[in-house]
């Protein structure tokens, strides 16, 4: 029973570990480009980016996740198919645009925090705009964002679970299986292994990270 218990789990985990590494894959850039827009000097650009970043953060996103999925089929129109297949998709959409809101608001305060002088300084230099973000401000910023930023993507290995809303397999829905097909529950608690395994891991690499910046102090 523990090896087809495990055997199960590390396929759920594998689902797991493929939604947080293509969310990442998309989010980390679509949240550096709306913090772009959200900082934008055009009103025009900036209160819609800002308004539906507000709509994001401001609804949980197993909300989001039902609405996504179902929506398109209640009007009508079902993107997503009928197959596991349109539901990873779906998933994959809605962690993308939320994770890409909060990541968002991380790189805006980032940048937001560089003194103003730089961005002067640079430009007494003779320095382009793009020369100036590229070789004076964006390693600064990540040095500064990789705390919060390494929150986020930690929650994002626990946010994971709730793709089973929308009946995606995932670590915790393959543990939940033999809760209802053989009573039992200690395979719910061996999931709670993997997720610290997984957790921990990224907290040491964060760790490494933050210390190779360490000479930006």
């Amino acid at each position: 029973m523990f090896a087809e218990v495990t055997l199960a789990l590390l396929k759920g985990f594998l689902s797991t570990v493929q939604l947080f590494a293509l969310t990442l894959v998309f989010a980390l850039p679509l949240g550096l480009v709306i913090s772009f827009g959200s900082m934008s000097r055009f009103a025009v650009i900036r209160y819609p980016v800002k308004f539906i970043i507000w709509i994001i953060r401001g609804t949980p996103l197993m909300l989001q996740l039902m609405i996504i999925y179902y929506g398109p089929g209640i009007i009508g129109y079902n993107v997503w198919g009928q197959g596991n297949g349109g539901r990873d998709i779906a998933a994959l959409v809605a962690f993308v645009i939320n994770y890409a809101c909060y990541f968002s608001e991380i790189y805006r305060g980032g940048i937001q925090s560089i003194p103003q002088g730089q961005y002067e300084a640079g430009k007494v230099l003779g320095m382009t705009n793009h020369e100036i973000f590229r070789k004076v401000i964006l390693l600064q910023v990540i040095k500064r964002i990789i705390p919060p930023m390494s929150n986020e993507i930690i929650t994002l290995v626990k946010d994971t679970s709730l793709a089973r809303i929308i009946a995606v397999f995932e670590l915790i829905k393959a543990g939940e299986s033999f809760m209802k097909s053989d009573g039992i529950i200690w395979p719910l608690f061996y999931t709670g292994l993997f997720y610290l395994v997984f957790s921990g891991l990224l907290t040491l690499l964060f760790h490494y990270i933050e210390k190779k910046l360490s000479y930006f102090r």
